[in-house]
């Protein structure tokens, strides 16, 4: 990803510390899912484009961080399968889109087991996902 487009858009590039496997992951997991006709629907509306772009990639990319802890790090999350809205913030979205959404899709998608609780480093992989799939769909969708 060229890092001039990403700061024309408002997404400032933070070195995240992510090293080149970290990298393969996404790009393989992002490219898997684009083959399911589900997850490969989604992309942010306008009004979710605009509040990533103004409120930039460190903002939302802490939202990630503390809405995948909060909603579905428990082993046994709250409304688990019904805990993540459609729409309303980005990361919901990109959440349905990366199979974040709960656990049973985390479980399906990414392997890690329901019944316990994520590590901080599983959610913090499983939210490095959800910002390169918002990070993608703004490079995609450039502001008008």
């Amino acid at each position: 990803m060229c890092a001039t487009i990403v700061e024309r858009m408002g997404m400032e590039m933070a070195d995240t510390g992510n090293n080149d496997d970290e990298q393969q992951w996404i790009a393989a997991m992002l490219e898997r899912l684009s083959h399911s006709q589900f997850r490969a629907k989604f992309d942010l509306t306008d009004k979710d484009r605009a509040y990533a772009r103004t409120k930039g990639k460190a903002t939302i990319d802490r939202h990630a961080r503390e809405m995948l802890r909060d909603r579905i790090g428990a082993a046994e999350p709250k409304n688990d399968g019904r805990q993540t809205p459609w729409r309303g913030h980005p990361v919901f979205t990109a959440q349905h889109a990366t199979a974040t959404c709960c656990r049973g899709c985390i479980e399906k998608w990414h392997h890690l087991p329901k019944g316990r609780e994520l590590t901080e480093a599983e959610v913090n992989r499983l939210a490095d996902l959800v910002m390169a799939w918002i990070e993608r769909d703004l490079i995609n969708h450039p502001v008008r």
